[in-house]
């Protein structure tokens, strides 16, 4: 205890002197924000009017902190303010072992003039600071990466100027749920008249036969009621959608929202119901407004279509468009992002410049949905998204409008399925946790919360929300195979089943070379946690040595790394692997240990005498026989692993024990029961509520090695969630944004079915050779920085073979190590700056780790940071069990 204490101490960073808040400009100096609201305490601020890393400015600003044993003090355990006690006290977290993602300092990052905070993707000592930046440190919990639990304040609430005392708050604490869509599609199809309409008085209503419509191709895709309704509704364009006669300009809401039906069932816009939608919508945007001085009938200003009068018409308007390949003209895109008000929200009315703009949630999440998909106004995306992020309540809910008081039923579904696609997922997971409580006894939905009268209008864009996709996504046709692609690809066999097979995807020679190049790959050895530093990151090299043996295309150097990790993988710190996995200690951690065996079983080495020890029996006794009670977090749960705080900690443990020959039935169980009704799995364990593509690939992979009929279900399901996730660019939602590890993952995932899910397969390979730089490392995202990154490109190449690791077999026998380099090759590695041509540098911490920002570079720190950035986990198998007839059971 003695030397324990000791070493706290050593961890501990006193603050230094701060200078007033006052010292610092908005052109001078920088700012840090921390907020002790969840101890009872209130928002402070600290100021440093010569800025250099956050770390120095959290000190300087006078705060004092605590890092962990586990991982030195640049992981920020505690943080105290001027002379005051630390927080969290001692008693609940002995900042020994790294702290869980549910309950830590989060790091968050704001630049000059920039009023929306980012999650720091580097950690304080590696973020060098200009004058007029802010920082900010939120105690609680976020899923993978920081897209929730962001500060419920604003950077101009606490920059130099602002009073900083806005009123901590926290993310949506609504419990999750799902939404019975048999349910509901039941009793969308009871409404239906004769089976092929609603009807209002006797008349038909188009307008909600439409809504019917796309449920039912969300919920009942293979029911019968869908192809009546649409024959229906393709009977009668011309009632519905040109009013006026043929040759007159369309409704142009009634044919865009049928040009989306078309699109959604795989019918022809150009050819529905007899009219050319798409191409009517096209030749009636508005070439200018009455401000022209010129006869403009049936417009309000340039870009509008035709005679409309809502956003929701020019927002379905141009999707319809964007989905059947034709490019909208861009003053009617421009037109959706000049109706965003000041504060984000979007108006519902198509109104001119100049007049007052209120905007509301559900027109919000259309338009941000569309714009995103039309690209070109990432930032009114962006503060569309912000905006959202505002105005949901606690219990997941939005408002109908500015100033309502009740939960929307249409507000929370259009919010959700926008916060989806842009990455909030456990902020959307609350929105449909909301919707799913107000889901009445037959199946439909109110208008607002407390309804009890259901309705069409209300219940089909609930239907979509809970099944996780949007009209930008929605379709019936099931994915169709491509003709192989072709990629300049290696030749070379390396010892079978190393192959991958022919793909369009990044060029894995040179993303080998990037992995194993002297600036990276320390000695030949092991990555480092950042740069100017001897510490191992082990996760992250044992990400490299998946990558490596996914492709076979550097078995020298996979070698090295192998043997470095067998005889016990000594850094330049004198830390070892045991350091990292806690093996023989009460600290071991299941998933660190899972990862280290499982690359043992891919590479031919005995996991049970493989760095010196039984991993296998260290596996076995990792596995919890009932949870643990606080304040000790070792066991999550019986059948957890002790110190797995995420589904990757789980799916990884549970790998390698399959492969070592255990049945880990109560692992696999557990596991199991991760898994939501959706499909998905969550990020973390004890289980926040999100839904986590990562985590649901790799879940989806071990139980695929598992087996069993419960196992085959939960696969199936898991692929499917996966599938609903792609964004328009082939890529997949992650910690990082528009992720390349998540769309590596999915890669593998949807790999175990590549007859199924063929055209996303493609696409996201697609994805991820435009993340490629020239220098053959990958960018982190396809929205963030330039440069390449070390963790993103490791699960890139592995990522894209599109096989699982579950059951890698490389041999390297007769294969040396590649000769060590040269003491010189031990110098500081030198980073270089994105230069814009993609060439960046060799960082190896974003990734977006669950706790990447707080201490040093993301990711790179300890087992949690390590196991949650989802991505390295890539052994590799040439064929799945049932692969051999191309068909899943």
């Amino acid at each position: 205890m003695t030397a324990l204490a000791a070493c706290v101490t050593f961890l501990t960073t006193p603050s230094a002197a701060a200078g007033p808040i006052g010292d610092c400009t908005a052109t001078r100096g920088a700012v840090v924000a921390v907020d002790f609201g969840p101890f009872g305490g209130s928002l402070e601020r600290g100021c440093d009017t010569t800025p250099t890393t956050g770390y120095d400015l959290l000190h300087d600003g006078g705060f004092s902190t605590t890092g962990t044993q586990h991982d030195g003090p640049g992981f920020i355990c505690r943080i105290g303010h001027g002379s005051g006690p630390q927080y969290p006290a001692p008693g609940k977290e002995s900042c020994v072992l790294t702290p869980p993602a549910t309950a830590y300092w989060s790091y968050w990052v704001a630049a000059p003039g920039q009023d929306d905070w980012s999650y720091s993707r580097y950690g304080a000592m590696d973020r060098k600071l200009k004058d007029g930046d802010v920082d900010a440190w939120v105690y609680g919990g976020t899923d993978v990466g920081g897209s929730t639990g962001r500060p419920a304040f604003t950077p101009d609430d606490v920059r130099a100027g602002g009073t900083g005392t806005p009123d901590p708050g926290g993310t949506p604490t609504g419990a999750p749920g799902d939404l019975d869509l048999t349910a509901a599609a039941t009793w969308l199809k009871g409404r239906l008249t004769d089976g092929e309409r609603v009807a209002d008085d006797g008349a038909p209503d188009y307008l909600l036969t439409t809504e019917t419509a796309y449920a039912l191709a969300a919920a009942d895709p293979r029911g019968t009621a869908l192809g009546k309704v649409t024959a229906f509704l393709a009977a009668h364009v011309a009632d519905h959608a040109y009013p006026g006669g043929a040759d007159r300009a369309p409704d142009a809401t009634a044919a865009a929202r049928l040009a989306l039906l078309a699109e959604v069932t795989g019918a022809d816009p150009h050819a529905f119901g007899g009219h050319d939608l798409v191409g009517d919508l096209a030749a009636n945007v508005c070439p200018a407004g009455p401000d022209s001085g010129a006869p403009t009938p049936g417009c309000t200003a340039r870009g509008d279509f035709r005679d409309g009068t809502y956003t929701e018409g020019q927002a379905l308007a141009v999707l319809a468009l964007l989905r059947a390949g034709t490019t909208p003209p861009s003053a009617a895109v421009d037109r959706l992002a000049r109706l965003q008000c000041d504060d984000g929200g979007v108006t519902s009315i198509l109104i001119r410049s100049g007049e007052y703009c209120d905007g509301d949630p559900a027109t919000t999440g259309l338009v941000a949905l569309v714009l995103r998909a039309a690209g070109g106004h990432d930032t009114a995306v962006a503060e569309a998204r912000a905006y959202l992020t505002k105005a949901q309540r606690e219990d997941g809910a939005f408002p109908g409008y500015t100033g309502a008081t009740t939960g929307s039923v249409s507000a929370t579904a259009y919010a959700a399925q926008a916060l989806r696609v842009l990455g909030d997922t456990a902020r959307a997971d609350a929105a449909v946790g909301w919707l799913s409580r107000q889901q009445l006894d037959g199946g439909g939905f109110g208008f607002e919360e407390g309804a009890t009268d259901p309705a069409v209008y209300p219940t089909a864009p609930a239907v979509l929300a809970g099944a996780g996709t949007s009209l930008v996504t929605l379709t019936t046709e099931p994915s169709r195979p491509t003709d192989p692609p072709t990629s300049g690809q290696p030749t070379t066999t390396p010892t079978a089943p190393g192959t991958p097979a022919p793909y369009d995807g990044p060029d894995l020679k040179k993303g080998v070379a990037y992995l194993t190049g002297a600036a990276n790959l320390r000695q030949g050895r092991y990555y480092t946690a950042g740069p100017g530093t001897a510490r191992a990151d082990f996760g992250l090299t044992i990400d490299g040595a998946y990558a490596l043996a996914a492709t076979g295309l550097d078995n020298a150097a996979l070698r090295g790394i192998v043997d470095f990790l067998d005889h016990g993988g000594e850094d330049g710190e004198g830390r070892t692997v045991d350091d990292w996995t806690g093996v023989g200690t009460p600290y071991a951690a299941g998933g660190s240990l899972g990862k280290t065996a499982l690359l043992a079983e891919a590479v031919g080495r005995d996991p049970r005498d493989f760095a010196g020890h039984d991993l296998v029996a260290a596996l076995d006794a990792a596995v919890c026989a009932e949870p643990s009670t606080a304040p000790d977090r070792s066991c999550a749960a019986e059948g957890a692993y002790t110190w797995a705080p995420s589904v990757f900690a789980q799916s990884l443990a549970v790998l390698a024990q399959v492969r070592a020959g255990a049945q880990a039935r109560a692992p696999i169980a557990y596991l199991e029961s991760l898994q939501h009704d959706s499909g998905a799995w969550p990020s973390l364990i004890p289980a926040t509520g999100d839904s986590d593509v990562d985590s649901t690939a790799v879940a989806a992979m071990a139980l695929d090695l598992a087996g069993g009929d419960r196992a085959e279900r939960a696969v199936d399901r898991a692929l499917a969630w996966i599938a609903t996730r792609q964004l328009p660019d082939g890529g997949f939602p992650g910690a990082a944004g528009d992720s390349v590890n998540s769309a590596a993952l999915a890669v593998q995932g949807l790999s175990l079915d590549a007859g199924k899910y063929t055209t996303e397969i493609s696409r996201a390979r697609k994805f991820l050779a435009a993340q490629q730089n020239r220098d053959g490392g990958f960018r982190v995202a396809a929205d963030g920085q330039g440069g390449s990154d070390l963790r993103a490109s490791t699960q890139a190449v592995g990522g894209a073979t599109g096989v699982s690791f579950g059951t890698l077999e490389l041999d390297l026998t007769g294969t040396s190590p590649r000769p060590a380099p040269s003491p010189s090759a031990d110098a500081p590695q030198i980073i270089t700056p994105d230069d814009g041509t993609g060439s960046g540098g060799s960082g190896n911490g974003s990734g977006g780790g669950a706790l990447a920002s707080t201490g040093v570079q993301a990711g790179t720190l300890a087992a949690l940071a390590l196991l949650l950035t989802g991505a390295g986990w890539r052994t590799v198998v040439v064929a799945r069990r049932r692969a051999a007839s191309g068909v899943r059971r």
